[in-house]
């Protein structure tokens, strides 16, 4: 097993490619669970080290986009497209303030447990609105806060879906798939 040089990542990387998260919710479940179109596009936002993007890829003919801020993780990304001969991971790299894609441009957004880290939500919303097709998709995985007392930055569901609506979207579907975990599946309506 080769190490990433930047130690920061490492920690995050490990728990990223856990098996206990993939016992817990797989990448798989996940993409059974939305309204994923063979011919679309999928934008993977904060793709990490292609937990999702990987799966996503050899389920559909269109592309996935891989966006992370981090180079080091869109290189590993590469790696294992290459391992797995996928010609359809396109890695982005781009802040997640400022989405580098067209308009109109992606058939559904996945992000997972990455949104809470975004303060304030609403301008990142309106972008990835721009960013889907009419009727395209958010997928908003999340982990609900526990209680006050914690530390992390995290979004409940009504304040994710407060949110969403407010950016214009619709909430056509929630799941709770695992212990502590939501998905919430938005559509852009106009």
């Amino acid at each position: 097993m080769h190490h990433s040089h930047c130690k920061h990542s490492k920690g995050k990387v490990s728990y990223l490619e856990s098996p206990e998260r993939r016992k817990e919710f797989s990448p798989e479940q996940l993409l059974n669970m939305i309204p994923v179109k063979e011919k679309g596009s999928i934008l993977d936002f904060g793709a990490g080290t292609g937990y999702l993007s990987i799966p996503a890829a050899k389920r559909i003919k269109g592309n996935v986009y891989a966006l992370d801020i981090d180079p080091s993780m869109l290189e590993i990304i590469n790696q294992k497209a290459l391992k797995e001969k996928l010609t359809n991971i396109v890695p982005v790299q781009g802040s997640m303030e400022a989405l580098p894609l067209p308009d109109d441009s992606i058939n559904m957004i996945i992000a997972s447990l990455v949104l809470h880290e975004i303060q304030p939500l609403a301008p990142l919303l309106h972008q990835m609105k721009n960013v889907l097709k009419k009727e395209g998709y958010l997928i908003c995985l999340e982990l609900q806060p526990k209680g006050s007392s914690e530390k992390a930055p995290r979004i409940t569901l009504e304040g994710m879906e407060q949110e969403m609506k407010e950016a214009g979207f619709q909430i056509t579907e929630k799941f709770f798939p695992a212990k502590s975990l939501y998905i919430l599946v938005a559509q852009k309506t106009d």
